[in-house]
């Protein structure tokens, strides 16, 4: 018998049940971070005077989880904020499920008012594959999804459609980060002007979730950043694939077993667009990039 969407059956973790549950969850996020007020802000420096956190944040991953624990209690949660919770009795080899949360993908944009931000939510089913994937952005009034094998979609102002990638053109833009750790962002600076052979221009908008859905969205043509966390590439690298790009995700070691070091994190790099840009950050043979989709 099918789980009703949302339910908490574990041994029914397909795609679109959770795919229903992230939705849900991330429209919990969302709605927190639609009440921004700048007096009520709290931010503080985490890692550099780049990198923030606020009440918004934390608010809003509380929000998610209390969406995903009510529905599915025996899952795992990794959240950007608040760490990774394991319930009693998870056995990473049973037939769980762990989530990936980023509250507040952009928080600088959201201090300052500028819109690229929202709530990324994204499922992993026992073997790590990533089965479903939400980027809400409640400034955009965009809702970006997928779940494995049922496409990528996106809600703008009540209208509905599949998202299939990038359209030939002239032009073609790259988007792309930098790091909060200098050194590593001059780095980035010096391979900037290799990774723009072919294309036109470059924007960093500042919420990697958002620009992985904007390639999908055909917005961007391509998305290359080294150095994201998980969470940050969770859910929009799935949608990028499920709008049919080839996607190259960092091999980084399991959350659940404690994830990567900061220097392993900030050697991978996170990628999305046509298969000959993976190919060549990969060092891969020609047209056989397909991404690596394990969490």
């Amino acid at each position: 018998m099918t789980a009703a969407p949302g339910s908490g059956d574990v041994r029914d973790p397909s795609p679109e049940v959770l795919l229903h549950l992230a939705r849900q969850a991330a429209a919990a996020g969302a709605a927190v971070l639609a009440r921004r007020d700048p007096e009520a802000l709290d931010a503080t420096s985490k890692s550099s005077d780049s990198d923030w956190v606020t009440a918004f944040d934390v608010a809003a991953e509380h929000a998610v989880r209390s969406v995903i624990r009510c529905a599915r209690p025996h899952d795992a949660i990794t959240g950007e904020e608040l760490g990774t919770t394991v319930p009693s009795g998870f056995t990473p080899d049973g037939d769980r499920v762990r989530w990936s949360i980023d509250p507040l993908d952009g928080t600088t944009n959201f201090i300052r008012n500028i819109v690229y931000y929202g709530t990324s939510v994204a499922a992993a089913g026992a073997d790590g594959t990533w089965l479903a994937g939400v980027v809400n952005a409640p400034a955009l009034h965009r809702i970006y999804w997928a779940s494995r094998g049922g496409g990528a979609w996106v809600s703008e102002n009540g209208s509905v459609r599949r998202l299939v990638g990038p359209r030939a053109r002239q032009g073609r833009l790259l988007g792309t980060g930098f790091s909060y750790d200098a050194a590593i962002r001059t780095e980035q600076v010096v391979a900037l002007g290799t990774l723009l052979e072919g294309y036109g221009d470059v924007r960093r908008l500042g919420s990697a979730a958002l620009d992985l859905c904007l390639v999908a969205d055909s917005t961007l043509d391509a998305f290359v950043e080294r150095g994201l966390h998980e969470h940050d590439f969770a859910a929009g690298a799935l949608i990028a694939e499920e709008a049919g790009l080839s996607v190259h995700r960092p091999e980084l070691r399991p959350m659940l077993d404690g994830g990567p070091t900061e220097a392993e994190r900030l050697a991978g790099v996170t990628a999305a667009g046509p298969a000959e840009l993976i190919d060549s950050l990969t060092g891969s043979e020609p047209g056989s990039a397909s991404g690596e989709d394990r969490a």
